[in-house]
């Protein structure tokens, strides 16, 4: 069960200032992009920038008018996914050969800028090829002598990291190089000869498949003088460097040997992203460039949770879990011991106060680790684990060389001492020192997957959604595996706009009024929740709750698209049709839409009841003013006629007097 979702502001139609939706502006974009039509005299739909055979191929899953995937075996994704890959490989090689020419990859051309930084990096042209940076790019022919994919197989300790932030998904390859098979299965097809080579990763319920060339970035490029590390500085015998520094005029640089100069640029320590420790094996720094591109470019991966890689690996589910809640330490343990069979383990060190990244027990501070075996003999309970930087272990009991170890140990344990980032610790330690774990389950073919995506606008509440719930039907007892997931932001950084959510749900039997379980997640990773547990026969509701927070600082799409039309178009475009890709399958454009469509008719029945509101106010303002025209008028006759009335009054008692006079001034008759 999966959820694509609409920032709360549209959903809730509360006025805003910027706007959060992503497709009315994305179509805009597209529709300027494309070249007029003549005759209609408009814009003709832009065509799909990713038409070619090394494309991000994405095998959606058989589904149902109302989004919901046909009940399927656990491994059919996968096969599809590989199917599709291997003849992608097939059509390119031929192209290759027809042309005698090895395979170029354009959709992601090393070292240009779109294929190392995501859309919101900085674009100064020095964080790319300065010092530190990106030197040059050269086939694995160029780098290697004798280039093996594989030599004797992919191990833990093959595994180092480059200038990436990567060690998340360094550490989920180690968890998988417990059972090699599951690397093997990642490249489905190659040719080395031609430079081309296919993968396939899990994405938001499904596999997909990706091909990259054999180009590799290197720490130098082929300028000498940009790189002083390829001179030796010559001082006087009495000068110490360390103390006194360097004067000009007290030193002379040397040029190095060809041949010196040549091997930095040789091996796998030439490398500027990860490596293998073997010194001509390929297949790590090869299935990291598949793993950048499907991402978009390299910095897309810089950061992230060991659990969330290794699903991204195997398909499976990643559970996070505190040390400190843990309830039963020994059901933990058994599933330690099933560990590399049903299930791989990450772990995460604990963080410090203070700067010093490495604490006194010799573990790196809020770093990823990952564990490759558990044993039990007699009492003792011991795990073996691996810092994927190759080197820093822990100095504690059962380290290398600790006092605890003996010939037979050595033995059992099939362990050797040295600095190469492996060590064996108790079970004790490892809960008092490391803070968190993620325990991945794997599928097989025993096991079935169903599932829904649907596209939902978020509450402003934060409340349990009451118009959208996913229900299911046990028909067997037995154990259940319930996600609840959203498409993941690192697919389309840049345009994951300004709100973030956070998934939780809750899983009731249609005739219980309380809850079975409820989801948790805390590690920090909001791509998903789970539960997993045993379930009846019967039928069961789960309810669906999301919490939107917002980050001001962060871009909407809208800014994102009027920022980079111009100079990424390219890249933007990328990203673009990968967020679209994303969001189809829960039919957010269509929620987009109708929330777009809901508004207007909001806005026109609004209009109407302001409109008949206003005829219904003129009408009583024009009575009114009819009444009032009226009560003047009224007022003005009855005083009209209270002065005609006076008038009249007056006239007759003038009258009156003039009569009163005569008859006094009338003569007598005697």
């Amino acid at each position: 069960m999966s959820v694509a979702n609409a920032p709360p502001g549209d959903a809730a139609g509360a006025p805003k200032q910027k706007s959060d939706v992503f497709y009315r502006h994305w179509d805009k974009f597209t529709a300027k992009s494309s070249k007029p039509d003549k005759k209609k005299k408009r814009a003709t739909a832009f065509p799909p920038i990713e038409t070619d055979v090394e494309g991000h191929a994405v095998h959606h899953l058989g589904s149902n008018k109302a989004g919901q995937t046909v009940k399927e075996n656990a491994v059919v994704s996968y096969e599809e996914a590989a199917e599709s890959c291997k003849a992608k490989v097939t059509a390119i090689v031929e192209e290759c050969r027809r042309l005698n020419q090895k395979y170029f990859d354009r959709m992601f051309e090393l070292p240009n800028f779109d294929a190392l930084q995501s859309l919101e990096a900085s674009e100064s042209p020095t964080s790319l090829a300065n010092l530190g940076g990106v030197g040059s790019c050269k086939r694995i022919a160029d780098i290697f002598d004798n280039p093996e994919f594989f030599k004797d197989g992919p191990g833990a300790d093959d595994i180092c990291q480059g200038s990436t932030g990567d060690c998340w998904f360094l550490a989920a390859l180690s968890a998988l190089s417990g059972k090699a098979e599951l690397i093997e299965k990642l490249c489905v097809a190659r040719d080395e000869q031609v430079g081309v080579y296919g993968f396939v990763f899990y994405r938001d319920g499904e596999w997909i498949s990706v091909v990259v060339d054999d180009r590799l970035c290197l720490k130098r490029g082929d300028d000498v003088y940009m790189y002083p590390t390829e001179y030796m500085v010559n001082v006087p015998g009495w000068t110490d460097v360390l103390t006194d520094g360097l004067t000009p005029g007290e030193y002379y640089l040397t040029k190095l040997p060809k041949a010196q100069r040549e091997s930095l640029r040789k091996g796998s320590t030439a490398l500027y992203f990860a490596s293998c420790r073997t010194p001509n094996e390929t297949w790590l720094p090869l299935l990291e460039k598949a793993y950048a591109k499907v991402h978009g470019d390299y910095q897309a991966i810089d950061g992230g949770f060991p659990g969330e890689g290794i699903e991204d690996l195997t398909g499976g589910v990643s559970t996070y879990l505190k040390n400190e809640d843990i309830l039963d330490r020994d059901r933990l343990w058994s599933e330690l011991m099933c560990v590399n069979k049903d299930f791989l383990f990450g772990c995460g060190s604990r963080r410090g106060r203070d700067s010093d990244p490495q604490d006194d027990e010799g573990f790196v501070r809020g770093h990823a680790y990952t564990i490759l075996e558990a044993r039990e003999i007699g009492d003792l309970k011991l795990l073996k684990v691996r810092n994927p930087w190759g080197k820093t272990e822990w100095n504690g009991a059962w380290s290398d060389g600790s006092k605890e170890w003996n010939a037979e140990m050595l033995t059992k344990l099939n362990h050797t001492f040295g600095d190469d980032g492996i060590f064996w610790i108790s079970f004790t330690d490892f809960l008092k020192y490391y803070y968190e774990i993620d325990r991945i389950r794997l599928f097989g073919p025993e096991w079935t997957v169903s599932q829904q995506w649907t596209a939902v606008n978020v509450p402003l509440g934060g409340d349990y959604l009451h118009n959208t719930k996913f229900s299911l039907t046990v028909k067997k007892t037995g154990p259940v595996v319930l996600v609840l997931s959203q498409p993941d932001e690192r697919y389309f950084s840049g345009l994951a706009g300004r709100y973030s959510f956070n998934l939780h749900f809750r899983l009731y039997k249609d005739d219980q009024e309380t809850y079975l379980v409820r989801s948790k997640n805390d590690s920090g990773s909001s791509r998903s929740c789970n539960a997993e547990l045993d379930l009846e026969e019967g039928k069961y509701t789960i309810l669906v709750k999301l919490e939107a927070s917002r980050s001001d600082s962060s871009l909407t799409a809208e800014e994102v698209i009027l920022r980079y039309r111009q100079d990424r178009r390219e890249k933007l475009m990328l990203v673009g049709k990968s967020y679209d890709s994303s969001h189809s399958k829960g039919r957010l454009r269509q929620l987009e839409k109708s929330n777009v469509e809901r508004q207007k008719d909001e806005s026109k029945s609004k209009s109407k009841f302001v409109a008949v509101k206003g005829r219904e106010t003129k009408r009583a303002e024009r009575q009114k003013e009819r009444l009032r025209r009226k009560r003047i008028a009224d007022e003005k006759k009855r005083k009209v006629a209270e002065k005609k009335k006076l008038r009249q009054l007056e006239r007759q008692k003038e009258k009156a007097e003039k009569q009163a006079l005569v008859v006094e001034e009338k003569p007598s008759d005697t």
